[in-house]
């Protein structure tokens, strides 16, 4: 295979356990491994970054120590709280939801097989939904090769050979390391990574990737990975009264937390999904990744996109469009949605993840390191829990306290996160609030994947401009114990 030379964002520190390999097979589920119950460190944890030591000078009791990164013992292992539909559903919408869970986790091949059934390309970041969002399970994010519970190797660094694709892999892919997408910031879009040109499926396509190593060079990549979208149907189903009431009395301006609403530019409600809050309801989100991240055209996305602003080349042009549509033909009353309401309905039907203790359930650290969360400051933006309103849609959703430990809102995070993108109200240095809930059996975070570590994702916060710095700051001057039962409680979530 040949490789671009390019430098990822940020060094990681990874986990290590033996290998075995994810396996993503058409209508089918991920296959997962299940360890031993407790918080077992995944391995050894290579020797931490500079970042780990208090990105702004901190440290506490521990600022000469050199062995902060073991604190975080690693993707919690036990039984995987995700991937489970909500309570509450009718049998038929059981049915609605195992048909999206096949649809989410079906390899799309450049050729359409039948209506409604999506077709690759002509540029695309991989060939299934579930080959990004598998981590712990269908609807979580990136997977990864080291570590529990989802073993298996980065997708994308074989998807763009397979039946003959000769695309290049740039660097910052590789196989230990998170799915991404690349963005411009030139122009604040996704530019896919790989092409179907050379595929056998696709006879007569020629087209190139983009050169990524000069985009390098002028500093114009911007990446990002899969959001999880566990408890997404709750997330839709809060109030934009909820969240703005949420916002008025959890901002804390002593700690110079603000936070503002991402919202439509047409009606003005608040926008809500997405790495920037950029996405309004589940359906959009849906058709938006489906056309971006594999190329396929819907009812919502029905025009074929390449590297705009150059023309696709006819040649790949292979079906006719939208690709994915409402399948008219079909008796079948669960077999008539889009893929992409599939897809919505799969995400929306999908419950919040079960954390591995709850209140006096939990170790005395754990509770312990609650309280640090609540007292340090963390919990001005990461709201513990909201209440859904009535939903319309399915009893399991109504009312329901989500504990998603978000408020939604877009933070200014500063220099150090800033991706130069904005996304309708969100600037190039602000960022939706990422929801914690299922934070404990993540492999990577921040919105590129630069830290495998919590300590370091907690330093990353810091820098000129970010909301963060005070509570980083009081973060870095707690002692090691107290640092570690944060760390317990975040990876009990």
């Amino acid at each position: 295979m040949k490789k671009i030379n390019i430098a990822p964002p940020s060094r990681n520190n990874r986990t290590t356990v033996a290998k075995q390999p994810i396996r993503i097979v058409r209508g089918l589920t991920v296959t997962f491994f299940i360890l031993s119950l407790g918080f077992a460190a995944a391995g050894a944890i290579a020797q931490q970054s500079d970042r780990d030591k208090g990105r702004r000078g901190g440290g506490g009791q521990d600022g000469q120590d050199g062995n902060l990164a073991s604190l975080d013992p690693g993707p919690r292992a036990g039984s995987v709280g995700a991937g489970t539909p909500i309570s509450g559903l009718s049998p038929q919408q059981i049915v609605f939801f195992q048909n999206g869970l096949s649809q989410f986790n079906e390899l799309e091949d450049v050729v359409r097989t039948g209506p409604g059934n999506g077709g690759l390309g002509p540029t695309f970041n991989s060939n299934s939904c579930g080959s990004c969002h598998s981590q712990p399970a269908p609807g979580g994010t990136s997977p990864n090769a080291n570590a529990y519970p989802n073993v298996g190797q980065n997708p994308q660094f074989t998807v763009g050979q397979l039946m003959g694709g000769g695309n290049t892999i740039p660097s910052f892919i590789t196989a230990d390391g998170p799915v991404r997408e690349v963005r411009f910031k030139s122009d604040s879009g996704v530019h896919d990574i790989f092409t179907i040109a050379g595929r056998s499926d696709a006879v007569g396509c020629s087209i190139a990737q983009p050169d990524f190593a000069a985009e390098a060079a002028n500093g114009n990549l911007s990446f990002r990975i899969p959001t999880p979208v566990y408890g997404a149907g709750l997330i839709e189903n809060i109030a934009d009264a909820t969240i703005m009431a949420n916002l008025a009395t959890s901002a804390s301006r002593q700690l110079g937390i603000a936070g503002v609403l991402n919202r439509s530019g047409n009606d003005g409600s608040i926008t809500r999904f997405g790495w920037k809050a950029q996405n309004k309801s589940l359906v959009v989100f849906a058709g938006e990744a489906y056309n971006v991240e594999m190329g396929v055209t819907s009812e919502l996305f029905p025009n074929e996109r390449g590297y705009p602003p150059t023309p696709i080349p006819s040649g790949c042009l292979v079906n006719p469009t939208p690709e994915d549509r409402t399948v008219f033909e079909s008796n079948d009353p669960t077999q008539v949605s889009s893929d992409v309401n599939a897809f919505a309905n799969f995400m929306r039907f999908l419950d919040q993840p079960i954390p591995a203790c709850k209140g006096i359930g939990c170790s005395p650290e754990i509770q312990s390191g609650r309280a640090i969360f609540t007292n340090i400051g963390c919990a001005n933006c990461h709201t513990p829990s909201m209440t859904t309103g009535l939903s319309g849609m399915a009893s399991g959703l109504s009312q329901v306290q989500a504990n998603l430990f978000s408020d939604l809102a877009l933070h200014h995070m500063g220099s150090n996160l800033a991706d130069g993108v904005s996304q309708g109200n969100a600037g190039p240095d602000q960022f939706r609030t990422a929801p914690l809930w299922g934070l404990g059996q993540r492999i990577f975070f921040m919105h590129d994947g630069r830290s495998t570590n919590l300590l370091q994702a907690i330093q990353e916060h810091a820098g000129s401009g970010s909301e963060a710095n005070r509570v980083v700051d009081t973060y870095n001057q707690l002692s090691r114990q107290n640092k570690q039962n944060l760390i317990l409680f975040l990876r009990s979530l």
